[in-house]
């Protein structure tokens, strides 16, 4: 894989990181991580972490690195660990090592019998509900355990004994021995290790014992050299439980340093991955890559380009202010990506007939594939497929298509004039017309048209099923639980043509509909039915 040029928005982060460089805190390069934890699938709250963590990197010829942070076997998968893997390579970029807490569990480990030989960690018998009642409040202090001062050798037969499953689930924890009284909570004795008889989708049934994320996380940046800790604002007070860990392991002389950067917040969109299972778990989408779904592996799906995610995120800015994105300028980066990088084809989605009484025979015409981007050739004859929405009985004011007596132009063909229609027993609609044989596209014509429509011919229309995306939350409900904000409309299915062209176009090609929107051809196609996921409409509501 060839990874893109991605050029991140100056930030204060890259001020910090000056500093750490002119006060000789780095040693080497820069090298930075990107730390999912192998329980679900990436989402768009991601993208900026990874934009981040890998635009810093780049900025300064460094390193950034993936690391899963699998301490939690309860919740983690394989098929997780291998989704995010795609995910990241199809955003553009090449992590320089691929990395697992799992590869180190052994220094982890040989860390925290360390941390007891120098009585800094105790083995503690209290209960979880024990130890959240005992750790106090913001305004109170919390209550030395009674098992805080155990003897190093007495902890050390312990913690052994924990590691070779003498224990019972729950029974105990290893706490790290800092300080009940300090005004920040997470440093009030916090659990480093704890027992858990599941097995691990990498190490198997090894371990019975695993380390917390906020002991494991900054041990394994130290351990592989990570300089910078680029994260989320609700790491900001764990920081300096962060540094506590790297610093009483006693072995770092060059030491990670977090700096956090605002999350992104989208409006009516949530990110939360419990929430995202539970739409999977329930049935309410089709699965993590649903193109509803807010993940990188849904809008892949849907058609978002992953220049159009990286061009968001810049738009969007990095700063350690919390903000709200509308979704609007998403879809606005994702259309300006797609209007250069796209042909125009024609569909149909709502079809009626359209008869041209006065034409015989047929011809085949040359029509354009968009700006600068060449000409394809079409297939016109006397019966055509049309929208319905292109026909009004009854038209409204400052309606310009048809409606009998009107002139329209069929696009990259002739002009018609619509004479009437006919209604079948089942309430499907021919509509009649005829052309002006001066009045073929491209030839000079004088003679002019308000209105311009799509067609496709009916002899060489091809089948296909189109799916119309819309967001999953209603804006227009409320209620606290957001599986009572989901709306009805957010997937519309429709079955209509295709024009032959669109014949040989492969999964995940991505088109222009003429008049629709922008589409992309779904892994659900086949042979006799292609699908096509609309990724956005063709209308721009994000205002600048």
């Amino acid at each position: 894989m060839r990874e893109v040029k991605f050029n991140l928005v100056r930030s204060f982060i890259h001020d910090e990181i000056d500093k750490d460089i002119a006060d000789h805190k780095i040693n080497g390069c820069v090298c930075t991580r990107v730390p999912p934890e192998p329980n679900g699938y990436l989402h768009l709250g991601h993208v900026k972490s990874i934009c981040i963590n890998f635009g810093i990197a780049r900025a300064y010829n460094g390193k950034c690195f993936l690391y899963f942070d699998d301490t939690n076997p309860n919740k983690e998968k394989d098929e997780y660990v291998q989704a995010i893997i795609k995910d990241i390579e199809w955003m553009g970029f090449k992590p320089d090592k691929i990395y697992f807490a799992s590869d180190h569990y052994q220094d982890l480990f040989d860390i925290a019998v360390h941390l007891i030989k120098t009585g800094k960690a105790y083995v503690c018998d209290l209960s979880p509900e024990q130890v959240k009642e005992y750790r106090g409040t913001l305004t109170e202090s919390g209550k030395e355990s009674p098992y805080r001062n155990r003897t190093v050798e007495e902890n050390l037969e312990l913690f052994y004994k924990m590691k070779n499953g003498e224990f019972k689930e729950g029974a105990c924890t290893l706490r790290a021995k800092i300080d009940m009284s300090s005004p920040i909570l997470c440093m009030r004795d916090p659990v480093i290790y704890r027992i858990m008889y599941v097995e691990h989708h990498r190490t198997g049934n090894k371990w019975c014992i695993y380390p917390m994320y906020d002991f494991a996380s900054p041990l394994l940046d130290a351990l592989e050299g990570v300089t910078s800790s680029l994260c989320g604002p609700e790491f900001e007070e764990r920081r300096p439980l962060y540094n506590w860990s790297v610093d009483n392991a006693d072995r770092f002389i060059y030491k990670p340093r977090q700096i956090e950067f605002a999350k992104i917040n989208i409006k009516n969109v949530i990110l939360g991955k419990r929430y995202l299972k539970r739409l999977v778990d329930t049935g309410v989408v089709s699965g993590w890559d649903d193109p509803r779904m807010p993940t990188i592996s849904g809008v892949r799906r849907r058609g978002y380009p992953a220049a159009a995610l990286r061009e968001f995120i810049n738009t969007t800015g990095v700063s350690k202010a919390l903000s709200e994105a509308d979704y609007a300028l998403l879809e606005h980066c994702v259309r300006e990506d797609l209007k250069v990088n796209t042909e125009c084809r024609m569909a149909v989605i709502n079809p009626i007939k359209l008869v041209i009484d006065n034409y015989d025979g047929e011809e085949t015409l040359t029509v354009s594939n968009g700006e600068d981007k060449g000409e394809r050739r079409v297939l016109f004859t006397k019966e055509l497929y049309i929208e319905a929405d292109d026909f009004m009985a009854e038209p409204v004011p400052k309606y310009f298509r048809l409606f009998v007596g009107n002139d329209v132009r069929l696009k990259g063909a002739y002009i018609v004039n619509c004479t009437g229609y006919e209604t079948d027993k089942d309430g499907r609609i021919t509509v009649h017309a005829n052309y002006y044989p001066d009045s073929k596209s491209g030839t000079g014509s004088t003679r002019k048209a308000k209105g311009t429509i799509h067609w496709i011919s009916t002899k060489k229309a091809l089948p296909a099923e189109f799916r119309l995306y819309d967001q999953l939350i209603d804006e227009t409900k409320e209620a606290e639980d957001a599986f009572d904000r989901i709306s009805e409309h957010s997937l519309t299915v429709k079955r209509g043509y295709i024009e032959e062209n669109l014949k040989s176009a492969k999964v995940g090609d991505s088109f222009q509909m003429i008049r629709i929107g922008y589409f992309r051809k779904d892994e659900d196609s086949t042979d006799a039915l292609p699908v096509f996921n609309r990724t956005v409409s063709l209308k721009d509501s994000f205002k600048k």
